[in-house]
């Protein structure tokens, strides 16, 4: 239950609701995010913010959202936690997360996010923006340590605002949507995808809309698929069978040169080659970061190794997952010396750390997940190659990926099957991993612990279990010679997990 209380303490807030950070911000069910607990939780980022010295009342904040039915209500509510902290709300609508990132850091304000990204939509989230870019983790640790006062009278005993209490956002200024189009049609020359026929996955991505006008705007010839007023939560590790089978059909039916397409807030990319084989997010991220001429790649990991194979890149250097990590080991690179450095995730993500030429302009740094970059860069360079999509892909090391979770599996029950197999001697943990998966995948090689466990066996195939840092999933990747075989290899997995739960 909820506290009553001026003086709320936001680690107590956490654990009394359920509502707590993960790797991508808040996040929790949307019975949960009650117009309360999301007001205490904007009310102390920007006390944060304040406490750090990167912003002050009396400034502006933006805000916006994804196309989620409880995003209103829960933007309301932020709304009216910046206007009471003393900061005017900059309303830039429903947009990718993207976009409003990079408007704040341009203006170098906060900005304020409402989105559950690809979770189902009866969750949501909100992902908090510095003037700099993303919270990072020891900005949650400062959060989570605030106490922050609530006005006792502004809510109803459920923490629902009082009807007199909502402030209307008015109408949303469109130059975040606007410098975000820009940010790429002045960067790349007006025919880079001249001729290019491409399909647009349109589903329930706030972006839809801004990605058709990008590629359009080069040259391609978009064929819009796929609309949907309902929600869809599209997770780009873990592609629904539905959405696999679309892919297909399109592809059969049309003649395009690729299929594209993004998440919920339009941070993460699909692609989809000619014969409608959706990319896995590490694969689209290799291509990306090649075409741009990266020499320093940042990724989690549990990215595909073919990122060092391929012998592409000066240096790739591995992090935990989450993009704050990846972001504070860019940022780390930077500092040590010139190059180019961008970093990419698993679920296709892309971000960038220095300044990179595109052509026709440059591509600022943007230290947050986007998907368009990534869209672009594949279509751009299979049309500089005079190459299909497939051959780009076929060109890579053969390394394949897979990924997979289960979903309603407890976070603490999760953690403690791992640390069952990781407790002991190395010699032990190889031992208990033998008895778990050796019967499938033979002898454990390696073990890596840099987040949940990931094993190399004999045979180099790689098996990687954690916890979701933002929902109650166990996610198993998987990566073997064949994409037939990572497939296996993570349905065995998914098993073997299966059994853990049922022992509870």
């Amino acid at each position: 239950m909820e506290r009553d209380v001026q003086g709320l303490r936001i680690a107590e807030l956490m654990a009394d609701t359920g509502v707590a950070f993960g790797t991508s911000g808040v996040r929790g069910r949307v019975i949960d995010l009650t117009d309360r607990v999301c007001y205490a939780y904007t009310a102390a980022f920007l006390q944060h913010l304040e406490g750090c010295g990167e912003t002050r009342p009396g400034g502006e904040v933006a805000v916006g959202g994804d196309l989620r039915p409880s995003t209103p209500r829960i933007l309301a509510a932020v709304a009216r936690a910046v206007r009471d902290r003393g900061y005017a709300v900059l309303h830039c609508g429903f947009l990718p997360s993207p976009a409003l990132a990079l408007h704040g850091i341009r203006r170098g304000i906060p900005a304020i996010m409402v989105t559950g990204s690809h979770i189902p939509d009866d969750r949501n989230g909100i992902k908090y923006n510095k003037p700099s870019g993303e919270i990072l983790k020891e900005d949650e640790a400062g959060i989570r340590a605030q106490a922050v006062r609530v006005p006792a009278g502004l809510f109803d005993a459920g923490g629902t605002l009082g009807a007199g209490a909502v402030d209307a956002l008015g109408p949303a200024v469109p130059d975040a949507l606007e410098g975000y189009a820009h940010r790429y049609l002045a960067a790349f020359a007006p025919g880079f995808l001249a001729g290019a026929r491409v399909g647009l996955y349109e589903h329930s991505a706030v972006g839809r809309g801004v990605v058709g006008r990008i590629l359009e705007g080069l040259g391609a010839r978009v064929t819009r698929l796929g609309f949907s007023e309902a929600f869809v939560p599209v997770d780009t590790e873990a592609l629904r069978s539905e959405d696999v089978e679309l892919a297909r059909h399109w592809a059969a039916e049309g003649s395009f040169d690729a299929l594209v397409s993004t998440d919920g807030d339009s941070d993460r990319p699909l692609v989809a080659d000619e014969t409608g084989h959706w990319l896995r997010g590490d694969v689209a991220g290799i291509l990306c970061a090649r075409f741009l001429g990266a020499d320093v790649v940042v990724v989690p990991v549990s990215c595909n190794t073919a990122a060092e194979r391929c012998g592409a890149f000066r240096e790739v250097r591995r992090t935990r997952i989450g993009s704050p990590y990846v972001i504070e080991a860019m940022e780390r690179a930077r500092a040590e010396g010139p190059g180019r450095v961008v970093g990419y995730e698993a679920n296709g993500g892309f971000l960038i750390a220095t300044p990179l030429e595109a052509g026709a302009g440059t591509l600022e740094a943007l230290p947050t997940r986007d998907a368009v970059v990534v869209l672009l860069a594949v279509l751009g360079a299979a049309r500089e190659r005079g190459v299909p999509v497939s051959r780009l892909v076929a060109e890579l090391p053969a390394r394949f990926t897979w990924s997979a979770r289960l979903q309603d599996f407890p976070t603490d029950t999760s953690r403690e099957c791992l640390a069952t197999l990781t407790t002991g001697s190395l010699a032990e943990q190889k031992a208990r991993l033998q008895e778990a998966f050796g019967g499938h995948l033979g002898v454990p090689e390696a073990v890596d612990t840099t987040d949940g466990v990931r094993v190399t066996f004999a045979s180099g195939e790689i098996v990687h279990l954690r916890p979701s840092g933002n929902a109650p999933e166990f996610r198993c990747y998987t990566e073997a010679d064949s994409e037939e075989r990572a497939a296996e290899v993570n349905r065995v997995c998914l098993e073997v997990m299966e059994g853990w739960r049922a022992k509870g």
